[in-house]
């Protein structure tokens, strides 16, 4: 009799393996857990007690995307085979960011709270983050390329929201092989102004809070395209010039960049705007001379704050009308309390202000009674 129960028993564990399913055999609820209207670098599916999250392009020129499973139901682990694949527990409880635009994501999510690590945080700007970190309950990691991994394991936290510029990142595979999931984030790559802020989706996905993240980026959304709006009554279109020189190449946008979609919304003439490429133009200092010597104005001349500095640096900026004319405005002026530039911080998510700065610069008539948060004129 025992030896047949034991038989019963060998044949019904036998079949329950049978049974068990992988991920791709659960039937979906969704075509999709959330809408992304914007952003390319990724997406998200739902499926029955988990999500799969997609990030399309995790570095520059990456050949694959990255797939990551976010688990909401544990118990379907007991039935369905997720070898090989990256499974992260959601919604996070505790976390940690490597880019200070990450840090607006959370505090307009209301999960601050969850952040435990960071590195360098000096470069942190926002007063509410800031004072968790006065309070020491953000700690110090290191810089972003070589955290301390000790304290991060210490820290024990759910997730790190990383980026990278390539495959080979040694220091990630490392703490995933530590036992904390890494995730990837690309928003840095998107290419317009909209779809990088669309980004907060992706982080309302880690925390469950899908429809507060939509109702936050249609704010954003709603805001941008009535100032894209406002660009378009402008009775003319001034040159523009934009960025400076680097190792003797001058370095400026792109035509389908991030930073010409902006100077694209906002209704002006960008010389530079029907070139094909993404990311950053690297040209001689001639062409870019031949091109905009006559600019009406000089938008984000790098890292310089002043018209001292740009003719201490070359004294071939002062022959562009531009420099002439004072008309040359810059994004980086204003930082916070320990250094960190609030442009950079903040503005991901701010494109409508961003892009209303521009607007009052070069169509002041459009929007008389607005102060430009960010962009500045050089002192």
């Amino acid at each position: 009799m025992k030896k047949i129960i034991y038989i019963l028993l060998i044949i019904s564990v036998l079949s329950c393996k049978k049974e068990k399913k992988t991920h791709q055999d659960l039937p979906m609820d969704k075509p999709s857990a959330i809408h992304v209207k914007y952003a390319k670098g990724f997406e998200v599916k739902q499926f029955k007690g988990y999500k799969k999250l997609t990030i399309n392009t995790p570095y520059p020129k990456a050949e694959k995307p990255l797939e990551y499973l976010l688990l909401e139901d544990k118990s379907i682990l007991a039935y369905t085979d997720f070898h090989n694949v990256k499974i992260i527990e959601i919604p996070i409880q505790k976390i940690v960011v490597t880019s200070t635009t990450h840090i607006p994501m959370l505090e307009l999510l209301n999960e601050e709270q969850s952040l435990v690590g960071f590195p360098n945080t000096k470069y942190i700007s926002s007063i509410k983050t800031r004072k968790l970190i006065d309070k020491n309950k953000v700690k110090e990691l290191g810089k972003e390329q070589s955290i301390n991994t000790e304290l991060l394991l210490e820290l024990r936290p759910n997730l790190v929201v990383g980026f990278s510029m390539n495959s080979n990142n040694k220091m990630f595979t490392n703490i995933e092989k530590s036992g904390i999931p890494v995730i990837l984030n690309g928003d840095w790559l998107e290419k317009t102004p909209l779809g990088r802020a669309e980004w907060i989706k992706f982080f309302g996905v880690l925390y469950g809070k899908e429809k507060k993240a939509d109702r936050i980026f249609k704010t954003i959304e709603k805001a941008y395209l009535e100032a894209k709006k406002i660009a378009l009554k402008a009775k003319n279109k001034p040159k523009i010039l934009s960025g400076a020189t680097y190792k003797d190449k001058w370095n400026l946008p792109a035509g389908e960049s991030y930073g010409a979609q902006f100077l694209k919304d906002a209704n002006v003439n960008y010389p530079w705007q029907k070139t094909g490429e993404t990311g950053s133009l690297s040209l001689s200092f001639e062409s870019v001379y031949d091109k905009a010597k006559d600019a009406d104005y000089w938008l984000s001349p790098s890292f310089f704050s002043s018209y001292k500095q740009l003719k201490d640096a070359n004294q071939h900026y002062t022959q562009f009308d531009a420099f002439k004319n004072k008309k040359i405005y810059n994004f980086v002026n204003k930082k916070g309390k320990t250094g960190g530039v609030l442009y950079y911080e903040l503005a991901p998510t701010q494109p409508h202000i961003v892009l209303k700065d521009i607007i009052k610069v070069v169509h002041p008539e459009l929007l008389k009674d607005y102060v430009p948060v960010y962009l500045e004129e050089l002192k």
